[in-house]
């Protein structure tokens, strides 16, 4: 079995715990507007590897990713889309090394689909993108509603998770829109933290480079204030949903 790789970084910091290999998985049935990976859409692109191929560039590097307290990131693309490979992958690592494992995933699958995989991840990084049905088509071409039944099945089996929201201006950043994004974060019992990412323009020349138009173009980067603002939101809508429950 070989999986479609995207391409990999051997001294990932900021993609879950520590120091990791980060490893970029090919192909994503999302087509966010904002997207600083859109080479990575296509399924059929990308270098095939085995396992094995992986582990060899991966074992290098082991002191700096077991003395960090990091170990491998899988994310994409979309890593879910080929779940079975991956699974195979996280389970040699921990066999050989016991390295800690990361998911990060737009959680447009099914639980079944994953079941395997999610078995070998310690911690799955969760990008909700926009809690609004209609808005999420807008902002990235698909229905949000397998998205949030990923989301509630990671709480029902106890699989910790960081939340990751980009904020984009006029998208993504109405009062209504951060509130309910947090009473739906507040709903699940398995969330360690919430990275709020302000939305920048660093993969624009990528559009550029494949003839694409970046429909964003108008699009401003978040203030630190408009950061700030966002996060009061959120938290106040989980404080909201925990209260609710505490008195269910």
């Amino acid at each position: 079995m070989k999986g479609r790789i995207h391409s990999f970084d051997t001294f990932g910091t900021v993609d879950g715990p520590g120091i990791r290999f980060v490893l970029f998985m090919q192909g994503c049935m999302l087509q966010c507007k904002y997207c600083h990976n859109p080479d990575s859409w296509e399924m059929n692109a990308g270098r095939q590897m085995d396992v094995e191929e992986i582990l060899s560039e991966i074992e290098p590097f082991l002191e700096y990713y077991r003395r960090s307290g990091g170990g491998i990131t899988v994310t994409g693309g979309e890593p879910t889309l080929q779940a079975p490979f991956l699974a195979r992958l996280f389970a040699e690592c921990k066999r050989r090394w016991g390295l800690h494992t990361v998911l990060d995933s737009n959680g447009f699958c099914e639980p079944s689909h994953a079941r395997e995989l999610l078995e070998v991840t310690d911690l799955v990084l969760l990008d909700l993108k926009q809690l609004n049905p209609q808005r999420h088509i807008e902002l990235t071409a698909q229905p949000n509603d397998r998205i949030k039944r990923f989301a509630e099945h990671l709480s029902e089996i106890g699989k910790p998770v960081w939340i990751r929201h980009v904020l984009v201006p006029g998208w993504t950043d109405s009062y209504q829109d951060l509130s309910e994004l947090g009473k739906f974060i507040g709903s699940l019992s398995n969330i360690e933290k919430l990275e709020l990412l302000p939305y920048h323009r660093m993969g624009v020349y990528k559009w550029q480079q494949m003839g694409k138009e970046y429909p964003l173009d108008q699009c401003p980067e978040p203030t630190e204030r408009d950061v700030a603002r966002a996060r009061m939101i959120i938290d106040q809508g989980i404080q909201a949903a925990q209260n609710e429950h505490e008195t269910v």
